[in-house]
């Protein structure tokens, strides 16, 4: 093979694993990786009334975070003179 062969498949390899990189740092730090929950959900919640009351108890927990999230905003407000 001649070097400008090898040159262009050293940089072309190169690339791809750069770019591989970037994206399982990306989706590590975005959190893709992060479901604590999928395997041991899947086993306890095998059947339709279980897989609906888990949906349920995971929409109340993101309300009661999201009020006290919403709780934590309106203490950092400050009342005008």
């Amino acid at each position: 093979m001649s070097s400008g062969i090898l040159a262009m498949m050293l940089g072309v390899s190169t690339l791809l694993g750069a770019f591989g990189l970037f994206a399982l740092l990306w989706g590590h730090k975005t959190g893709q990786f992060e479901d604590k929950h999928k395997f041991l959900d899947g086993a306890l919640y095998d059947g339709e009334e279980e897989l609906k009351d888990a949906v349920m108890m995971q929409k109340k927990r993101e309300e009661i975070e999201k009020k006290k999230r919403d709780k934590r905003r309106e203490d950092k407000r400050v009342m005008p003179d």
